[in-house]
């Protein structure tokens, strides 16, 4: 009987299933460390751009917020400039009312009377003076009463002044409004009873 020993076959069998084991693990070791590297390197990438993106986006934002500011700043200097326009136009509308007031006051003084003084309180004008009799000032009122530029014109005090002559004089005190605008700023005002003009 022939007698056949297997050991060194089975040895040299383990030996290259080692080997093959070996080359196996070590071809996965090269494959992970590839996989890792080209993740690393995308993961990497990405990063990067994303961080170059962002300084980007961030000095865009820095940009427009100095825009921003700069146009905040055109237009407080444009509100300030029309804010001084606007102050501007308004004395002088408010110069040509007081001469446009105070002419038509004037224009309405009857002869016979001389104004002493005037003071204007906002709508309110109070009128001081003296008069050679009460019926002139009472014409006086019903001339101001007509003004399409007064209203409402009313007398606080007439007195008469004691004189040696026979001469009297009169001195008096009244008030008139300044009339509000209106849509018909020439409507005729009623006419209020006085005295005739003497």
């Amino acid at each position: 009987m022939i007698r056949v020993n297997l050991l060194p076959h089975r040895e040299e069998k383990r030996k290259a299933r080692r080997q093959q084991f070996f080359a196996v693990a070590g071809l996965l070791v090269v494959l992970a460390g590839v996989i890792w590297f080209l993740g690393f390197t995308v993961i990497n990438g990405y990063i990067n751009t994303q961080q170059a993106t962002n300084e980007y986006l961030e000095k865009e934002i820095n940009v427009l917020k100095k825009q921003i500011e700069e146009i905040s700043s055109l237009k407080e200097q444009t509100d300030a400039l029309l804010a001084r326009k606007q102050v501007i136009e308004s004395l002088q509308g408010s110069r040509a009312q007081t001469v446009t007031l105070f002419t038509e006051l004037l224009s309405r003084v009857p002869d016979g009377i001389r104004l002493v003084s005037l003071g204007q309180d906002g709508r309110k004008i109070a009128i001081t003076g003296e008069a050679l009799s009460e019926a002139r000032v009472s014409t006086l009122l019903r001339s101001l009463e007509e003004s399409p530029l007064f209203e409402h014109a009313v007398p606080i005090e007439i007195r008469a002044i004691p004189s040696a002559s026979n001469n009297s004089l009169f001195t008096f005190q009244l008030s008139v409004m300044i009339a509000q605008p209106s849509v018909d700023a020439t409507k005729a005002k009623p006419r209020t009873g006085g005295a005739a003009k003497g």
